[in-house]
């Protein structure tokens, strides 16, 4: 069987969950199928290198749209995903940036289409901002996508109930639970002389005080993580808590604007608030998870939260909104905490009544915080809740058994 991921991200170009997502899917894929291919956007890769591996494509926006509304640059990426999956006997979606490729392939060379859903347009009204008209084409890319699909895998119970909320002429049959997954070999806590060495290393680089209770929040700077929420909500910490905020890319100029007069509020008030904008190094980010306390994820939309795993995975308690699929990973009471939300149904995930929501995320990181029993408890059980149910190596062989039902 030839199985070709048709992708947005793929190394050495990953800047979220997604791309994490295909990029171990394929390590678990390679040997099980006969003719593993990945087709991704941002150029070819370098043979030998992260992502250089073969059956690897990258392509180029064309220079003759360099100018043109982002959704249409990434539609004539599409174009030539489609053409190069010729001979595929199924072929693999992830994100709207590749659904068209995949649904054009479908149709070209009468394959099956398989889409994960790692996010939906419906839910993210506010990419309006970011592309403008590109955002009413992205989403009729998507809508299309789906209602012609042959399966559609949701990473959590609560994205499956939101894409049949969103696109109600999806068949439910078709939609299958398998989540995200994480790789406990590479998200682990320091454990030679050599990682704990560049530890200590991060960590005075960023100015992180390992005296200090930690919170700390990793995520992109979009409407969708919540930052801004957890911002105000920090305000109600004690004042010796210390806050990491390892959080850049953002969305557009206005959510950024709007971080950075939040956390110059919030220094104003507190010292230890300490803010990387870079986008890290795997282990530097292990190393940031391991000298804290407790992770916070403050998201008004997360179809799962790979980040939640990872935390998990360094033994920390997860504090997280209790909305998409974050409930499928936090076990309340055990792995750490849910916030309750009340959120206006309109897509934005906006909460009814914010200040309330944020009152509730700063007392449950409080009562982690203050009990460190209860932290080590709730860790321990992360940890293990992790490595039992969310391994790649299941994933991928559920993911495998739904392809063979299809061809």
């Amino acid at each position: 069987m030839r199985v070709d991921l048709l992708t947005r991200e793929y190394p050495p170009h990953i800047y979220g969950g997604a791309g994490v997502h295909v990029t171990e899917l394929a390590k678990v894929l390679r040997p099980l199928v006969d003719d593993l291919r990945v087709q991704a956007f941002d150029g070819p890769r370098v043979p030998g290198t992260d992502g250089g591996e073969p059956g690897v494509t990258g392509f180029h926006e064309p220079e003759s749209l360099k100018n043109a509304n982002a959704a249409l640059r990434t539609l004539a990426v599409d174009l030539e995903m489609a053409a190069a999956t010729e001979g595929t006997d199924l072929v693999h979606s992830h994100t709207w940036y590749a659904n068209f490729a995949g649904h054009l392939a479908s149709l070209l060379h009468g394959v099956p289409h398989v889409i994960s859903a790692h996010s939906l347009e419906p839910l993210r009204p506010w990419k309006a901002e970011q592309l403008g008209g590109g955002y009413r084409l992205s989403s009729y890319v998507e809508k299309t996508a789906y209602e012609a699909a042959s399966a559609i895998v949701a990473v959590s119970h609560g994205m499956k109930a939101d894409i049949l909320r969103s696109y109600p002429a999806v068949d439910p049959a078709k939609v299958h639970v398998i989540h995200n997954g994480i790789d406990l070999e590479k998200w682990h806590a320091p454990s030679s002389d050599a990682e704990r060495e560049r530890q200590e290393q991060v960590l005075a680089e960023h100015g992180i005080d390992t005296s200090r209770p930690t919170v700390v929040f990793v995520g992109r700077i979009t409407r969708q993580k919540g930052l801004p929420h957890f911002l105000r909500a920090a305000r109600r910490l004690p004042e010796d808590v210390q806050i990491v905020l390892c959080a850049g890319a953002p969305d557009t100029p206005e959510i950024a604007a709007e971080v950075d007069g939040l956390v110059a509020q919030l220094r104003e008030e507190r010292s230890g608030v300490i803010l990387i904008t870079q986008m890290l190094p795997q282990k530097d980010v292990a190393a940031i998870l391991d000298a804290a306390d407790v992770f916070i994820t403050p998201s008004v939309y997360e179809p799962l939260g790979i980040v939640n795993l990872e935390a998990m995975a360094l033994g920390l308690p997860v504090v997280g909104t209790a909305t998409g699929g974050i409930p499928d990973v936090i076990v309340d009471g055990e792995t750490g905490f849910l916030v309750p939300i009340e959120q206006v149904q309109d897509g934005t995930g906006t909460p009814i009544d914010p200040e309330r929501f944020e009152a509730d995320m700063a007392e449950r990181l409080i009562r982690v915080l203050d009990d460190r029993e209860l932290a080590a408890r709730m860790g321990a059980a992360g940890l293990a809740r992790a490595r039992d149910l969310f391994s790649w190596q299941a994933i991928g062989e559920k993911t495998l058994e739904l392809y063979r039902t299809l061809v």
